[in-house]
């Protein structure tokens, strides 16, 4: 019978994996690996990997001869070494298009949170303080520009549920010819345009080698004062020393975040309890609807490649096959 690891996870119950794979007679083994010596141990034996945030490395890929696939509960798979994998012909597959209009909503909760001063309203009231001036002057959001950087699923549906929001929705991706852009979504030159002509600057982009630490002094410099960030993308694209100066500058009035480089966030964090950010517990990509189709696509995956010998979202095309 082939075994799979579920390596980690964050869920209450886990009967949705337990039946689809005692359907599709797979042993299921559970375990919450935080290293590498965690997964090289639990995965003994085992066909596949199913994970969450367990680190899937060099070491890792080359302790476990028998493993053919690494299935990822989510779309990002920054923790998985994707060319350790490809040396090894492990495939790797991933849950691209679960939850893209959750995240795009999220990221448009978040802007308008923080053009609203929704929060500060609420900390106002609460300290006693009930006036419409009470956080300061407001904009009208329909004379902003929001910038997107990343015009993939989620930037695209971002773009969408904006832009009837929005004065004028611009965006910078340079792996996207100009035919790939919405109409109504104008192509911005380069990261520091975008940055230079937006109010508020929302991203999409993956975590890889190109994004890590994109949104840095540099990148921040470049808006106007009093303009807004929000990220519902990976944590660790965003330095965040360089966002709390440009906050305390006052280039931003607000950061919205979603993600952060460590999580759960510190607790000796400056961001926490910060009066021009937002946080929420990377939980943009969730609705219950949501969190069932991802969970069902990824563990699919390892299902579709015993079965067939390719998983139905492909990462990294391996070339190991079933046993």
């Amino acid at each position: 019978m082939p075994r799979v690891l579920l390596a980690d996870h964050d869920f209450p119950e886990l009967e949705l994996e337990r039946k689809l794979y005692a359907q599709a007679g797979v042993e299921l083994l559970v375990g919450q690996c935080r290293t590498e010596a965690d997964v090289i141990s639990a995965a003994s034996g085992c066909d596949g990997i199913l994970l969450q945030t367990a680190p899937i490395t060099l070491k890792v890929v080359a302790s476990l001869p028998q493993l053919g696939i690494v299935s990822r509960i989510g779309a990002g798979v920054d923790t998985i070494d994707a060319d350790a994998c490809a040396r090894h012909g492990v495939w790797v597959a991933n849950a691209p298009d679960y939850g893209v209009g959750e995240v795009a909503t999220h990221a448009l909760a978040l802007s308008l949170a923080l053009v609203r001063n929704v929060v500060a309203y609420q900390r106002d009231i609460a300290a006693g303080r009930w006036h419409y001036l009470s956080s300061g002057p407001l904009r009208r959001a329909g004379e902003m520009t929001l910038g997107i950087v990343g015009l993939g699923r989620i930037g695209k549906r971002m773009a969408h549920v904006s832009r009837n929001v929005f004065r004028r929705v611009i965006a910078c991706d340079p792996y996207l010819i100009d035919g790939d852009f919405p109409a109504y979504v104008e192509r911005a030159a380069d990261l520091a345009s975008l940055f230079g002509a937006s109010d508020i600057v929302s991203i999409h982009t993956p975590l890889n080698a190109q994004t890590r630490g994109m949104v840095d002094a540099r990148v921040l410099s470049c808006m106007r004062a009093g303009s807004y960030l929000v990220n519902t993308a990976r944590g660790a694209i965003v330095v965040v020393d360089d966002l709390l100066a440009a906050l305390d500058s006052g280039i931003l009035a607000g950061a919205g975040l979603d993600v952060l480089p460590v999580e759960p966030v510190p607790a000796e964090s400056p961001l926490l309890g910060h009066a021009k950010v937002i946080l929420t517990p990377h939980a943009a990509f969730f609705s219950v609807q949501a969190e069932v189709e991802l969970r069902r696509k990824a563990a699919q995956n390892i299902v579709s490649w015993l079965a067939t010998g390719r998983p139905e979202y492909v990462v990294v095309q391996g070339t190991r096959h079933p046993a």
